[in-house]
């Protein structure tokens, strides 16, 4: 059976990882490869930077950062933010990325997907949806209303109108090889995963999904993975505050019957 993977996310800003409610109110969390090392030590089965800041300043990736965080680790490592061209994932990948995930300018041109995944392979391109709950009022009958997903971009600062659940099937479809999906209304939140929004993506696609947005505990690993359908969970503050241990939240999916890499805990 499949192993689910636990994954920390370092969200980076000016060189820093740092960590916010919603996108905002960030706060820094450290150094991007002493927390990586850290997190390779510890059981993490894999690792996502996301270069937060690149997409809203209109710049390519920090290349150096990404280089000195991949000397660090032996686990797959992917790197967002700022990809806008085949050429500059090029760049991230020989700085040391296993994966590269498009997210603003793949919205902007979703030609871009299939671009890089012909040039590199579906597994090399993880597609990141930012999306938040929209309320739709039927415009037939303006007593029904309809709640759904709306993609937002720019570190969460725009929105597109586009719907999540649509750009998740025009996404695997142009050739992405992996969904990051990010709840907006649950990140930093620690209120849990939105597993509706999860299970609504999962149950439709053939590729994994990445849940994102709102870990609290080892419980909401186990329900993203049990009622979302996700193949892989996703954290940051929790971890990098010590709130949990991976060790502690793979034992207690282990315990849930959830097939995990189990690791032998790090003394704090």
């Amino acid at each position: 059976m499949l192993r689910r993977r636990v994954i920390p996310c370092l969200d980076v800003a000016d060189g820093r990882v740092v960590k916010g409610t919603r996108f905002v109110d960030l706060v820094d969390e450290g150094d991007p490869p002493t927390l990586a090392a850290r997190y390779a030590a510890e059981g993490a089965d894999e690792l996502v930077y996301l270069d937060i800041s690149a997409a809203p300043e209109g710049r390519a990736t920090l290349l150096e950062i990404v280089e000195r965080t991949a000397r660090q680790v032996f686990i797959p490592l992917t790197v967002g933010g700022g990809v806008r061209s085949v050429d500059e994932m090029r760049a991230v990948l020989r700085a040391g990325a296993d994966k590269v995930s498009l997210n603003t300018a793949a919205v902007a041109e979703p030609s871009l997907i299939r671009e890089c995944a012909a040039v590199f392979g579906s597994q090399a391109v993880v597609v990141a949806i930012d999306a938040r709950r929209v309320t739709r009022n039927d415009p037939l009958d303006p007593t029904l209303a309809t709640v759904g997903w709306e993609v937002v971009v720019r570190g969460g600062r725009e929105a597109t109108g586009l719907d999540a659940i649509a750009w998740a099937h025009e996404a695997v479809g142009l050739g992405a090889g992996e969904l990051l999906v990010t709840s907006i209304d649950r990140d930093g939140t620690q209120a849990g995963f939105d597993t509706e929004l999860l299970r609504t993506i999962a149950t439709s696609i053939r590729v994994p999904i990445v849940a994102s947005g709102g870990a609290a505990g080892p419980d909401d690993f186990i329900a993203a993975v049990r009622d979302g359908g996700a193949d892989a969970v996703l954290a940051a503050s929790i971890f990098h505050r010590r709130i949990h241990a991976i060790a502690d939240v793979k034992t207690a999916m282990a315990a849930a019957g959830i097939p995990v890499r189990l690791v032998e805990p790090v003394a704090a």
